[in-house]
Parts: structure tokens; C-alpha cells; sequence
């Protein structure tokens, strides 16, 4: 049984770092494409970046591009989002997710209803 486990979320003040990793457990993790997710109260789930099984092929949510990035550790079957400029608008529940991907696969799994497995969640706060 495929299960992901986030950690490092927190309060921070508008314009901070924060970092976020994701664990990963019950299968063989290189063989996943894997990425992260937030919601806001009252929004829709919606992409913060993905990155493919190999690890060459990354893609951000429209709101993230140039401040966020994605990267995988396969070796430690982690997969991790470094945040910079924080904003308030980043204030979400996070979420790591999970998909089976074939070998050379270059798909972009950009929607929720993709993935297969998820975390927890973990609370981001930004303030003003």
C-alpha cells in the first residue's frame, strides 16, 4: 500500500522560504510521477508543480512559476517543493500526490483527478 507523508509546513511572514518534503513508502518510487498540490479554503484543489518519473520534465501552476520548484530524491524516495517569495495567497493545505507512470513517460499530470495516491496535508501560513 502506496502511502505519502509530508512534512515542514508552518507560519512564515510574506516574502520567506519555506521547504517541503513528502515521503514516500510501499512501492518502488522511481516508477512514479509525483507532485504537489494546495487548497485554499473555500477553492478548488488546484497544481502547484509536477515532475515525472525520471526527473527531467518539471511543470508549475500558473501562480507558482518562478517561485516555487519541485525536485525528486529517488534515492531517499522523497520528493520535495522549495517555496520562495511567499505571498499571503499561498496560504493553502499542501498535499503530495502519486501516479503510476511508464518508463520515458512525458505526460504532464497537471489535474488532481490523475493521481492516484495522496498525503495528509500540510498547513502553509503566510502572513502580512
Amino acid at each position: 500500500q502506496v502511502q505519502l507523508e509530508e512534512s515542514g509546513g508552518g507560519l512564515v511572514q510574506a516574502g520567506d522560504s519555506l521547504s517541503l518534503s513528502c515521503a514516500f513508502s510501499g512501492d518502488t518510487f522511481r516508477t512514479y510521477a509525483v507532485g504537489w498540490f494546495r487548497q485554499a479554503p473555500g477553492k478548488e484543489r488546484e497544481l502547484a508543480g509536477t515532475i515525472n518519473r525520471e526527473g527531467n520534465t518539471v511543470y508549475y501552476g500558473d501562480t507558482v512559476k518562478g517561485r516555487f520548484c519541485i525536485s525528486r530524491e529517488d534515492a531517499k524516495n522523497t520528493e520535495n517543493l522549495q517555496m520562495n517569495t511567499l505571498v499571503p495567497e499561498d496560504t493553502a493545505v499542501y498535499y503530495c500526490a502519486a501516479v503510476p507512470a511508464f518508463a520515458g513517460d512525458e505526460y504532464i499530470y497537471s489535474r488532481a483527478n490523475e493521481y492516484r495516491y495522496w498525503g495528509q496535508g500540510t498547513q502553509v501560513t503566510v502572513s502580512s
